[in-house]
């Protein structure tokens, strides 16, 4: 995600800089941006001068200290609130007064973050989807501490960069995975009841709701073990039993099997 963000931004033309915990990792993220490009101009849809230019937006960085002149930030890391509490706290002491923080959770609540700096009113979700070069859509998520600005400067940035920007209120799950999970949780529910296998389940869906993948396939893209913390998630804040983790996926993730970033998860790649 970090290096989609990057290359979203830097092709719209704005001054990105990339913060990993480590340069190599920052290094790394630089990398697949170069890559993507570079395949961009292999096939004729981007030419080397265009590709230049976009790369001529990011720098990279291993300190925090180097994005205190940002107008916003976007936090990325995993999904923890913990984690993601002690690091708004930390930009808090080291970002200007005016700037943003902003993250791109799925699914925590904002206002929990919002609560850990001295700017809550600067505080909101900026939730864009994977890839984040391809996907059109990006939530832009209101906690109760978010002023109007907060929110018109978000949905102006997402707009900048050729996204379609949508408003939600900060609940868990905003728009799309409030939707989604309850889906895929019950198609494994219905495979798990024998009703059909995971390969018709999955023609099912793309035959029958014209959807790029079925329930299964996304599931490992996803990655199982974020899609276990988003269902335990909306659990804890809607009690709905649609919610409750499937046995067969929790059973994957404790077995280490997380999906296409494995090689194995439903299916085998």
């Amino acid at each position: 995600m970090g290096s989609g963000l990057a290359e979203v931004v830097a092709r719209a033309g704005i001054n990105v800089v990339v913060r990993s915990r480590t340069l190599s990792g920052a290094q790394a993220m630089l990398a697949t941006v170069e890559a993507n490009l570079a395949k961009q101009v292999s096939k004729g849809k981007m030419t080397e001068d265009e590709r230049a230019t976009v790369l001529s937006h990011i720098s990279i960085t291993e300190s925090l200290t180097n994005l205190a002149n940002c107008d916003l930030v976007i936090e990325s890391i995993l999904e923890e609130l913990a984690a993601k509490q002690a690091l708004f706290a930390e930009l808090d002491g080291i970002v200007k007064p005016s700037a943003i923080l902003a993250t791109n959770t799925s699914t925590l609540p904002v206002i929990k973050m919002a609560q850990a700096t001295n700017r809550p009113d600067k505080v909101c979700g900026i939730h864009f989807f994977n890839p984040a070069v391809l996907m059109p859509l990006v939530e832009i998520v209101r906690p109760i501490t978010a002023s109007d600005e907060t929110i018109a400067a978000a949905t102006a940035f997402a707009t900048t960069c050729a996204k379609e920007p949508v408003q939600v209120l900060d609940r868990a799950g905003f728009i799309v995975n409030a939707l989604l999970f309850p889906y895929l949780n019950n198609a494994v529910r219905m495979f798990e009841a024998g009703t059909a296998s995971m390969e018709d389940i999955d023609v099912a869906m793309k035959g029958g709701c014209n959807f790029p993948m079925g329930p299964f396939a996304l599931l490992d893209l996803v990655g199982l073990d974020t899609s276990v913390a988003i269902l335990d998630a909306l659990h804890a804040e809607f009690k709905d039993d649609n919610y409750v983790v499937t046995p067969s996926l929790r059973k994957l993730v404790s077995e280490g099997k997380l999906g296409r970033k494995t090689k194995q998860g439903f299916f085998s790649y």
